[in-house]
């Protein structure tokens, strides 16, 4: 057992700070002594590296408890996806740290304003606030949607390029995506009741997830592998999907991706993107695509 100016101590967080978060439920001491001095077991500690990682990733703190408190939560799990996250930033600063080194050098770089896109995030932050059920709905979870808007923030030139490209402006772009974002829900009914139900490859790919614990080699299982090819390439220009091999491998690496997996099986079951590579690597291999 620690007290709390120990703690203070070992994690640099201050005693009111530690006084606060019990005050708010964030960090109950593990007991008290009889003259009511707060006491931290190993446990205690542990939640709060918790609390520090999803801090420095800048979750709120009521954000923070949600998650901790959630039935559900995993630790080792909740490690995994900030080890992700952080990894994102680093990137970001490495790339942020590239460019100071050409400023140095006298290298002429284009303004930052130009690519400034914290509007665009902001709406997206909004979103996630007054929206949190049909970002659940769509991502899996709203740690998935924080993935999708850090993913923004790292690759925030390219966006940024793209959006000129195809709107003349940021500020264009922004103002779309921000009526995007109010009818999202609306946008996506009318979407999917526009696609003929022989072209919804995405309940062909529910389908096949729903089958994981099947052998990949099944009849049923390659059926649907099949099914899937036959239905994308004849609703499809050959130019986007290639031949039946390109189009496997572009599942492969689809369904691969680390992003695509987590919100993915987030919301259909965890090792949905894995049983759909094997089944495609499967058939890929069976028929020497």
């Amino acid at each position: 057992m620690k007290s709390i100016s120990q703690v203070a101590r070992l994690t640099g967080v201050s005693v009111r700070t530690l006084q606060y978060y019990d005050e708010i439920g964030l960090l109950k001491p593990s007991k008290l002594t009889p003259s009511g001095y707060r006491l931290y077991d190993d446990e205690a500690l542990q939640t709060l590296q918790q609390i520090l990682f999803f801090k420095e990733l800048g979750f709120q703190l009521k954000e923070i408890d949600e998650i901790l408190k959630d039935p559900d939560f995993d630790r080792i799990a909740a490690f995994k996806k900030q080890k992700e996250l952080f990894l994102l930033k680093r990137n970001r600063t490495d790339r942020l740290i590239h460019l100071l080194e050409r400023l140095e050098k006298g290298e002429p770089c284009m303004s930052f304003k130009e690519f400034d896109l914290s509007d665009y995030i902001n709406a997206l932050e909004d979103f996630k606030s007054s929206q949190t059920e049909t970002v659940i709905e769509h991502w899996g979870s709203v740690e998935n949607f924080d993935m999708f808007i850090q993913k923004i923030k790292d690759d925030e030139e390219h966006v940024a390029q793209l959006a000129i490209r195809q709107f003349g402006s940021i500020e264009k772009y922004t103002e779309a995506m921000k009526h995007n974002l109010e009818h999202f829900s609306e946008i996506m009914d009318d979407w999917y009741a526009q696609v003929p139900e022989e072209m919804r490859t995405e309940d062909k790919f529910l389908k096949l997830a729903s089958r994981r614990g099947e052998d990949v080699s099944s009849d049923p299982v390659q059926d649907l592998v099949k099914e899937i090819i036959a239905n994308v390439r004849g609703n499809t220009p050959s130019v986007l999907v290639g031949n039946e091999g390109s189009y496997c491998r572009m599942i492969i690496d689809c369904y691969s991706n680390d992003y695509l997996r987590r919100v993915f099986d987030t919301k259909h079951g965890e090792g949905s993107c894995d049983y759909i590579v094997r089944a495609f690597q499967y058939y890929m291999d069976s028929n020497s695509l």
